[in-house]
C-alpha cells in the first residue's frame, strides 16, 4: 500500500473539507487501486461500513469498476465519467482526479 499523508487540521481552524468523502475514496483509489476497506476508512477519517455505502454508490454510478483477484478487490476508476452535480457536470471525474493530484501527489 502507498502511504498517502493524513494532514490533521490546524488548532482553533475550521474542520470542514471543501471535498465529499465520496472524492477522498476516489482520490485515495486513485492512488493505490487495491486499497482494503480498512485502509479507505483510515485513510479519509470514516468508518469501514461509510467506505463500503460509498463503495457501492460509486460503483452503481459508474464511476468504478469492481474487479475481484482472489481474495483482494481492484478497482477501476472510470476517468470520463462526468461529476453529477449540475455546477460541475461539464468536468469529468478523471479532470477532478488530476487537479487534486497537481498538487505534488503523484500517482
Amino acid at each position: 500500500m502507498k502511504k498517502i499523508a493524513k494532514k490533521s487540521a490546524a488548532p482553533g481552524s475550521h474542520t470542514f473539507t471543501y471535498l465529499t468523502n465520496h472524492s477522498h475514496v476516489l482520490v485515495a483509489l486513485d492512488t493505490d487501486p487495491e486499497l482494503r476497506v480498512r485502509d479507505l476508512a483510515a485513510l479519509v477519517g470514516i468508518t469501514e461500513r461509510a467506505v463500503q455505502r460509498i463503495l457501492a454508490d460509486l460503483e452503481e454510478g459508474g464511476a468504478i469498476k469492481v474487479e475481484r483477484i482472489g481474495r483482494r478487490n481492484r478497482y477501476r476508476i472510470q476517468r470520463s465519467g462526468r461529476l453529477r452535480h449540475p455546477l460541475e457536470d461539464h468536468c469529468t471525474i478523471g479532470g477532478l482526479l488530476s487537479w487534486v493530484h497537481a498538487g505534488g501527489r503523484s500517482r
